[in-house]
């Protein structure tokens, strides 16, 4: 500490032990009824390069993974995550606090469009006011048992950012850019505002990185050749997806329904978050395997019994095994969803069952062989990836859920 320190460590600029100490008194509390396992900002140089769609996708991304998401829209003055979802539900507010609305398949979300009367009026405030706002959304909001919640921030680095890095404990951002060599060089300074807030960059996601044609599949770099990789190397961080121009994607966005369209773009983002949840401690997963015995089933439609493994911090606390109820079409994802059923591993499995365990937010690992809890095992310490074995063969295609 200075000896000219006047214990005002928000005009401060030095980086002293003291200053560190001081730093948690910004944060604020959270609703006495919430839980906030993590939180992600999603943060972009300037506006236009998909930052509230990237935010949009990796909640989607995650919830279909298992885990409960939740969307806190900081971007006050250009709120677009309602409408990216097809929610016009207004957000209910009483005497206890303010509860979110949740999206067609369980997705917490809080918007000041949730809370005008029309959707289409403007916010007209001044900077000190929308800032407040945002706190708002943090400490008078219920988030009920939220696994990870992402933060559409403004553009920028304003004073929204700046509320956010100190009033809510951000356990990482990422990064949205695209192509431009002028977007590029904005990102250099989100990365600097981050470590000068001292939150970690989880990494980059680059938008519009190419137009993929659908007659030949020939790939189009509309913006140019982008500049992620130069910039991942001169900061160090991953690049976590480039996202192609999509005339579907945009529609999707366009009609409200993004939790429908389907994209493989994010899964190494999602196993990272994954794995950082699991630093936590307290992650619970429960896994079933199709089995025949205590043995992986070879083909899905083969299952005699389902070994069902309770897990916390990537132990394994409980398991139990429940004969096949049956392999009636559309039956097993309804019933092991209901179940609580996180991940579903297999031998080989049908496309049809496999799509069928996705739309109810089941992982899907097929290819696995051997002892059931063995491989458990092998998939908490992040050793057991999906092969992506599915049944072809006529015999086994109505038994894997190939209807």
């Amino acid at each position: 500490m200075s000896e000219n320190c006047d214990q005002n460590c928000q005009s401060c600029g030095e980086d002293c032990g003291e200053r560190q100490e001081k730093r948690t008194d910004f944060f604020e509390k959270l609703h006495e009824l919430s839980d906030v396992k993590k939180v992600y900002a999603i943060v972009s140089g300037k506006g236009g390069v998909g930052k509230s769609l990237v935010t949009s996708m990796l909640t989607v991304a995650m919830n279909k993974r298992g885990f409960h998401t939740a969307i806190l829209d900081a971007d006050v003055t250009g709120p677009s995550i309602p409408k990216i979802f097809g929610v016009k539900e207004k957000a209910v507010v009483n005497e206890i606090g303010i509860f979110p609305v949740k999206s067609k398949t369980g997705i917490d979300m809080m918007s000041v469009n949730l809370l005008l009367e029309n959707e289409t009026d403007p916010v007209i405030w001044r900077g000190p006011l929308i800032a407040g706002a945002v706190k708002q959304f943090w400490t008078d909001v219920i988030w009920k048992d939220i696994d990870f919640m992402f933060i559409d921030m403004p553009p920028g680095t304003g004073d929204v950012a700046l509320t956010v890095f100190q009033s809510i404990k951000v356990d990482g951002i990422i990064i949205v850019t695209s192509p431009q060599e002028l977007v590029s060089m904005i990102v250099s300074k989100a990365v600097k505002m981050a470590n000068m807030m001292k939150i970690p960059i989880i990494g980059l996601v680059e938008n519009m990185a190419f137009f993929k044609c659908p007659a030949c599949d020939t790939e189009y770099k509309i913006f140019g050749n982008g500049h992620i990789d130069k910039i991942s190397q001169e900061f160090n961080l991953d690049i976590l997806a480039r996202i192609p121009i999509d005339y579907k994607l945009a529609d999707a966005c366009d009609q409200g329904d993004i939790e429908s369209f389907k994209s493989d773009w994010f899964d190494s983002s999602v196993e990272k978050l994954s794995q950082e949840l699991n630093k936590l401690g307290g992650n619970k997963m429960k896994i079933a395997v199709a089995s025949e015995n205590q043995m992986v089933t070879e083909h899905f439609g083969h299952c005699i019994n389902f070994n069902i493994f309770d897990t916390e911090n990537e132990r394994i606390i409980k398991s139990t095994s429940i004969p096949n109820p049956g392999h009636k079409p559309g039956f097993l994802p309804n019933y092991l969803n209901e179940m609580g059923i996180n991940v579903i591993i297999s031998g080989g499995m049908g496309s049809g069952a496999v799509e069928l365990f996705n739309e109810k937010g089941i992982e899907v690992i097929v290819g696995a062989t051997g002892d059931a809890r063995s491989v458990v095992e092998q998939y908490l310490q992040g050793q057991l990836k999906s092969t992506g074995s599915v049944c072809h063969d006529h015999q086994h295609q109505d038994e894997c859920g190939n209807h």
